[in-house]
């Protein structure tokens, strides 16, 4: 069997929200492999057409509807992530009985914040909630599924926070980015026995519709379909010996 072939697993994918961005990129990587994925999205109107457009390319390969579906809710909110996690699970379970094959863990958001003196208490806070509040809130609530399959966990974190990057000017972000790392790192460690994996991607500015419109196209991108291939990746029992490591995409 090709292992980049995803068909008859389970890909939870959160952060699907808006066209152009990295969300919807990888969730149509996982769908032209096979899977069948839940798109986990804050907004309900966003997360429903990227999931009708979605599905349109999946019934094109000749799949069925039900491999794509929408899910729509606060991941940084526990009580609404333990929800959306209940939702996927009870609409997959005839299928998967429970399992998830992996998470992908994609929500997030950019904010510049200037120096550490003059960045507002509430961008901070903003910075942490949508980036690390959302991964830690869907790993809780997608933990017993992912070890059901044996399954892996893929975060996002940024190229700001590796050796070597910067964070000036991005306090915040950079910090809610490090949080990211060290819990994708103690997953990978506490889970090992259960026989999952935890890795993460650290992309330096995406081509996205939104960095295009703020910066133009004179800038050095990552293509959003590479970022999909690394994700799928790390999904697949490729990497079945692979955990705790932070890949980056410059």
């Amino acid at each position: 069997m090709n292992e980049l072939d995803f068909t008859g697993r389970l890909i939870v994918i959160t952060g699907v929200g808006r066209a152009g961005q990295v969300g919807e990129a990888v969730a149509a990587g996982f769908i032209r492999r096979g899977a069948t994925v839940a798109l986990l999205g804050h907004h309900a109107t966003d997360v429903n057409a990227r999931a009708a457009s979605l599905s349109a390319h999946a019934t094109s390969r000749g799949a069925s509807t039900h491999d794509v579906s929408a899910h729509a809710g606060d991941l940084a909110d526990e009580a609404d992530a333990q929800r959306l996690a209940a939702d996927v699970l009870a609409q997959t379970r005839d299928r998967f009985e429970g399992a998830v094959h992996a998470v992908v863990c994609v929500a997030g958001g950019f904010g510049f914040t200037g120096p550490v003196d003059r960045g507002e208490v509430a961008q901070w806070q903003q910075q942490f909630a949508i980036n690390l509040e959302t991964a830690y809130h869907t790993t809780r609530a997608f933990l017993p599924a992912v070890r059901a399959a044996r399954g892996s966990f893929v975060y996002f974190g940024s190229a700001s926070v590796v050796p070597g990057g910067r964070a000036a000017g991005i306090t915040a972000y950079a910090a809610a980015k490090s949080g990211v790392l060290a819990l994708m790192r103690a997953v990978a460690v506490d889970e090992r026995s259960q026989g999952v994996r935890a890795n993460a991607i650290a992309p330096s500015q995406v081509r996205t519709g939104t960095n295009l419109a703020a910066m133009g196209e004179d800038h050095a991108y990552v293509e959003r379909d590479s970022i999909a291939d690394v994700a799928a990746f790390l999904a697949s029992p490729l990497a079945r010996d692979i955990s705790g490591q932070v890949f980056t995409l410059a």
